[in-house]
């Protein structure tokens, strides 16, 4: 019943819409600061991270932490152009309600990289609004450009099976 209402209700389009572009801005913003600020690099988040795994109480489970200190700090230059434009191009299709899904699902897998590396911050509540939209599926960007963007993707798609379909015949 509660996901019929936000799948389909255009009242919770709207509040869908608030949560999406508040969500956008909170990514946007914070990859903005960072791709001008010049400050950030991803091997020292990196590095505190892997030194939360260790202790009575970890902050960081073991497996997080191998694959940060596997994976990650050898990559920490990719990972920090990763994160800094992500962050921004997440924050820019949600406030335009552009691709919505896609981008709040890679906002939700940040969101959740953020947690596991032991960060509380605004992640915990992101991952909950975040959850509403995705759980709304296309009614989550009605009110933006997935209204026009979603309709043309699908007739595009659509004539290209039927073309395929009449060549194969």
């Amino acid at each position: 019943m509660f996901t019929d209402f936000l799948r389909n209700n255009n009242v919770a389009a709207a509040v869908l819409t608030f949560f999406r572009v508040y969500i956008g801005y909170q990514w946007m913003t914070a990859g903005w600061g960072k791709i001008t600020g010049g400050q950030f690099e991803a091997g020292g988040f990196i590095q505190g991270a892997i030194g939360q795994a260790s202790g009575e109480h970890p902050a960081v489970q073991g497996w997080w932490a191998s694959f940060l200190e596997t994976v990650a700090l050898p990559n920490a230059g990719l990972f920090t152009y990763m994160v800094m434009w992500g962050e921004l191009l997440v924050g820019i299709a949600l406030i335009l309600g552009l691709f919505t899904n896609f981008a709040a699902l890679m906002g939700i897998v940040m969101n959740f990289a953020f947690l596991f590396s032991g960060t509380v911050s605004t992640n915990a509540q992101m991952v909950v609004l975040t959850v509403l939209i995705l759980v709304a599926g296309y009614n989550a960007g009605k009110f933006g450009l997935d209204r026009w963007v979603i309709p043309f993707l699908r007739t595009k798609t659509q004539a290209r099976i039927h073309k395929q379909k009449v060549q194969a015949a």
